[in-house]
């Protein structure tokens, strides 16, 4: 169970890096009104520690994954669906529970492209984390 937890931190910290940060870019590049984002890999630092912002969502990434790898005990050919239903489960947190923690508006301010921008990012990330998972485990056994 430790391996498990340990390996998913790592897989969805990596899924962080390549598609979640892969879908920023793209949407980034893209440039839809009301979806653009900044550019990928951002260096700001985040309050009160000063932490660049893309190793606090690599930290928190992981402790999706964490939670992912305790649960998804043996992966199956699915297993990118579970990582899709964590995607999921994260932007809602993220819309809903972080936004109201921080005093920033619940769902974007219901803005439906600010939703959709969290969905797809949020989403792709855990689709990687479902993807990267079971690579990395296989490799341990």
């Amino acid at each position: 169970m430790v391996a498990r937890v340990a390996i998913g931190f790592v897989a969805a910290a990596l899924a962080v890096l390549i598609f979640h940060q892969g879908m920023w870019a793209l949407l980034h590049v893209l440039a839809i009104k009301g979806m653009t984002m900044p550019p990928p890999f951002p260096m700001d630092g985040i309050p009160p520690l000063g932490v660049p912002r893309i190793l606090n969502l690599c930290f928190w990434g992981g402790l999706y994954g964490a939670a992912f790898g305790a649960v998804v005990k043996e992966p199956s050919g699915k297993t990118w669906l579970c990582g899709l239903l964590t995607g999921l489960i994260a932007a809602f947190v993220g819309l809903f529970i972080v936004a109201a923690i921080k005093g920033l508006p619940i769902a974007g301010g219901w803005n439906p492209l600010a939703i959709l921008r969290s969905i797809l990012i949020n989403g792709f990330w855990g689709i990687g984390l479902g993807l990267i998972y079971p690579q990395l485990l296989k490799l341990t056994r």
